[in-house]
């Protein structure tokens, strides 16, 4: 070989090898896919089951403790740092019992009305008024759930013109599905 083409050769020589080694480590090579990190799923991954954290608090009617729990809203959250309270009821619609609240609540997420039940406790929005239910009531918007209360306590607050509300002592915070 001549020492000009001997030259050429050694010259191209480091190129091709970059060349080669570049090649090598694409995703389309054994070597790369045995040796290179794994890559991020683009599939989603299968959805935790929702955990909900729920508030035990005690209410006092005409004297009776009733335990209650409110659920894991911003509204029920934002109500329960307002406890205690003790609070002035009137009837409403031989329905409800209704109460003045010092302040307004959190809506945030809240839906836009709902249908509730005997043994609920609620936010009446329009109004700042805490609602509890003792017999059967049409749906309202602007009505947010707050929680339940014991059946226990259903037939006191229908005589109940006062209503204390506090965490219940030990209960606090619990875990549900």
């Amino acid at each position: 070989m001549k020492p000009a083409s001997l030259r050429a050769v050694t010259r191209g020589f480091p190129a091709a090898a970059l060349l080669l080694a570049a090649t090598a480590c694409t995703s389309d090579s054994p070597a790369a896919s045995a040796s290179a990190p794994p890559r991020a799923s683009t599939v989603p991954a299968a959805a935790s089951p929702a955990r909900t954290t729920a508030m035990d608090i005690r209410l006092t009617l005409n004297g009776h403790r009733v335990t209650a729990t409110l659920n894991d809203s911003a509204t029920a959250r934002d109500f329960a740092a307002q406890l205690p309270l003790t609070l002035s009821l009137r009837d409403f619609h031989q329905a409800e019992k209704i109460a003045d609240l010092p302040r307004e609540l959190s809506t945030s997420g809240a839906p836009e009305g709902t249908d509730p039940e005997i043994g609920d406790l609620a936010y009446y929005a329009p109004w700042n008024q805490l609602a509890t239910y003792y017999r059967d009531a049409p749906s309202a918007a602007g009505l947010v759930p707050l929680g339940r209360m014991d059946r226990s306590g259903v037939e006191q607050l229908a005589t109940a013109d006062e209503i204390t509300i506090d965490v219940a002592p030990g209960a606090g915070h619990r875990s549900g599905r």
